[in-house]
């Protein structure tokens, strides 16, 4: 991802596992004055977060319309999230991270951020109840924050933020996949946010993500949300 102002400052950050285990690192580059190349010996390193197992890793940087860098981060992996990680505000995973790279060294959290000052929370989490948001986007006409989250078994689905959301959502994972219950007949859906579009397994098996149309060739597809699986 590229800093907004990249031009002037040259930083870029990537999103990477590392060898040998696997753990997920946030790190922040320099480019070089022709902005043609990153020095690699100019890394910085944002974040680091320990997988617990081989998938789910998440990958996916973006700075929003507000200049903050968003990260999507996997539930740690195996298989149903067996240590309740998207529900669990005390870890970075299975959740949407929101950052200010630009307010501290190497960040900060955003003082508006929904869990900042609460206890046992981590203050960079934006939303919660992810299992592996693979790829999300923000629309460029709305700001509207699309994310397309992975499945387990059955469904896939894709979550919408409004714009004007002050964060915090619960997305739902692991109580529900998509907007059934997951491994139960029931369950609590009080607080939870449901996707605005599921799919099952008939018709794709681990669904990639896209971009809100607002191109000029197709003006009928204004606002349409193209995503791949």
């Amino acid at each position: 991802a590229f800093h907004p102002e990249f031009e002037q400052n040259g930083r870029l950050f990537l999103y990477y596992s590392a060898a040998p285990d696997g753990d997920s690192v946030i790190s922040r580059f320099q480019a070089n004055a022709s902005r043609t190349a990153a020095d690699p010996d100019s890394e910085v390193v944002l974040l680091t977060q320990e997988q617990p197992a081989a998938n789910h890793n998440g990958g996916m940087l973006a700075f929003g319309p507000d200049g903050m860098l968003y990260a999507g981060l996997g539930d740690g992996g195996s298989a149903g999230d067996p240590w309740n990680n998207g529900q669990s505000l005390d870890t970075w995973l299975g959740k949407l991270l929101r950052i200010d790279v630009d307010a501290a060294e190497p960040y900060a959290a955003p003082a508006d951020n929904p869990f900042v000052g609460q206890e046992g929370a981590r203050p960079e989490i934006w939303a919660y109840g992810l299992r592996n948001p693979w790829r999300f986007s923000f629309d460029r006409a709305t700001g509207d924050l699309y994310i397309a989250d992975v499945g387990q078994n059955l469904w896939e689905e894709v979550n919408v933020q409004p714009a004007d959301s002050r964060g915090g959502e619960n997305y739902g994972w692991k109580v529900m996949e998509g907007r059934r219950c997951f491994a139960s007949s029931t369950c609590d859906r009080a607080g939870l946010v449901l996707p605005l579009a599921e799919y099952d397994h008939n018709q794709g098996c681990s669904i990639t993500g896209g971009y809100v149309y607002r191109g000029a060739a197709q003006p009928s597809l204004q606002g349409a949300y193209f995503y791949g699986d």
